[in-house]
């Protein structure tokens, strides 16, 4: 664990220590290298947990999330290098520090096996990212987004802490393997049933739950492109991991906890999935779309089978993948055309014909072509649920279809269509930005031939 946390740490000092013209290549390299060792956490192993020191646990839920945020850095040190062109030295590298910053706490989050632990690692991430909104966004309205960001992720998590003392109370530890022996006592009192509602909430809000989501369109929106990926790609995940976490200490079923849970997601989903077919702002759009995405990934969690639990790991891990890419290529879109409507930035096909391949991938990933694992995730997760409730196939079946028809909305509107007038000249695509966008893609095409590095299943 060591070994991954010390390099990444050590990235700070390289970024204040290298000369202006070194600045990216050093990070983007040193990072890449840094993704590179942390493949080594795929590894199949018999044990139960890779790694197992007082502090870090790595089970087969964690490792693809671990390799995942290890992976994502290059690539939004790589994705932030166009819009920062302008600006003096001093603030690139001040922008990369807070960058860097959320990395050590996201990988503490993923691999703590002490729920203090956890906790503390979850809400410092929240910090570097507010700082990221607020002061890297392009609109005086980031500042709006920020405030919404910190006081859902307050307001929710506090609940959160006093559970978990509350838990240390009850138990006398916290640490995640004695955790796992310890078995929930059967009370149906108001307590427990606060307990665990507070345990649920703060993750439920980082999902984010229907319902709970206003806060991920705002900063969706405002952040910059770094931002954005950050936000898509790793901590809306660490949401989803922390219900896996959570669920396992907790007795949903005695007390009917899991019921509002899965009916609000799976609404949530069929709803985000209908919002996403009005919106005329691209990045609100994909924003939309990662909510109705994990709204299934939360309804798998609730039900607690291993069958719904490894669909949704495949699926936090595709998703994490494709709205990535997918905030890469409207960021594209944005930096050449200043804008992010729809109606402004249509008919790009014939200008930029290679990323006109790039958004069609990207864009088939999303709406679960098969053979990719985002098609491989959503059915089992719909088996999961159907074994649970047949009714469940309206609500999922009805979001699948809208998910594909706002999908192919999304690339019609930004590839087809008359060019508008205003659009007189425009830049070409670079190498960066292909090299971008075939990384996130490359995973993708490999995963396909072996799903089950990533199916959280003990190899």
């Amino acid at each position: 664990m060591l070994k991954i946390i010390t390099p990444t740490i050590m990235l700070l000092p390289l970024i204040f220590l290298s000369p202006r013209k070194h600045l990216w290549t050093n990070t983007t390299g040193y990072s890449l290298l840094i993704a590179a060792i942390s493949l080594q956490w795929l590894t199949p192993t018999y044990y139960p947990n890779k790694g197992l020191t007082p502090w870090t646990s790595i089970d087969q839920i964690s490792a693809p999330l671990l390799v995942l945020s290890c992976w994502l850095l290059p690539l939004m040190i790589m994705a932030s290098q166009n819009h920062l062109e302008q600006e003096p030295i001093t603030r690139k590298r001040i922008f990369l520090t807070t960058l860097i910053l959320v990395q050590p706490f996201i990988l503490l989050a993923f691999s703590a096996s002490e729920l203090m632990l956890f906790y503390i690692a979850f809400e410092a991430t929240l910090i570097p990212t507010l700082i990221l909104i607020t002061r890297w966004g392009s609109q005086p309205e980031r500042l709006n987004a920020g405030i919404y960001l910190l006081f859902y992720t307050l307001a929710s998590s506090l609940p959160l802490l006093i559970a978990i003392l509350h838990l240390h109370n009850q138990v006398g530890t916290l640490y995640f393997p004695m955790l796992k022996l310890y078995h929930p006592p059967m009370t149906n009192s108001w307590t427990s049933l606060a307990s665990s509602l507070a345990l649920l909430l703060a993750f439920m809000v980082k999902a984010p739950l229907y319902g709970l989501h206003l806060w991920l369109p705002k900063a969706h929106v405002e952040a910059p492109i770094a931002g954005s990926m950050l936000l898509a790609a790793l901590l809306l995940k660490l949401g989803g991991y922390g219900i896996m976490r959570i669920t396992l200490l907790i007795n949903l079923s005695s007390s009917n906890l899991h019921y509002p849970f899965i009916i609000l997601a799976l609404w949530g989903a069929l709803m985000t999935s209908a919002i996403c077919l009005r919106q005329i702002d691209l990045k609100s759009l994909i924003a939309y779309s990662s909510v109705s995405h994990m709204g299934l990934v939360v309804a798998a969690t609730m039900i607690q089978t291993q069958w719904a639990f490894s669909g949704a790991m495949i699926l936090m891990i595709s998703h994490g993948l494709t709205s990535s890419m997918l905030f890469c290529l409207a960021n594209t879109n944005y930096e050449r055309t200043h804008s992010r409507i729809l109606l402004l930035t249509r008919g790009l096909q014939p200008l930029l014909p290679l990323m006109a391949t790039w958004w069609l991938l990207a864009n088939l990933t999303n709406m679960a072509i098969p053979p990719t694992t985002n098609l491989m995730a959503e059915l089992t997760i719909i088996i999961a649920l159907f074994n649970w409730s047949p009714l469940t196939i309206l609500l999922t079946g009805t979001a699948i279809l809208l998910t594909a028809s706002y999908t192919l909305y999304m690339l019609m509107m930004t590839q087809r269509g008359t060019l508008p007038s205003h659009i007189t000249s425009i830049q070409n695509s670079s190498t960066r930005e292909h090299l971008l966008m075939a990384l996130h893609m490359i995973p993708m095409i490999l995963l396909i031939l072996k799903p089950e590095l990533i199916s959280g299943i003990p190899v």
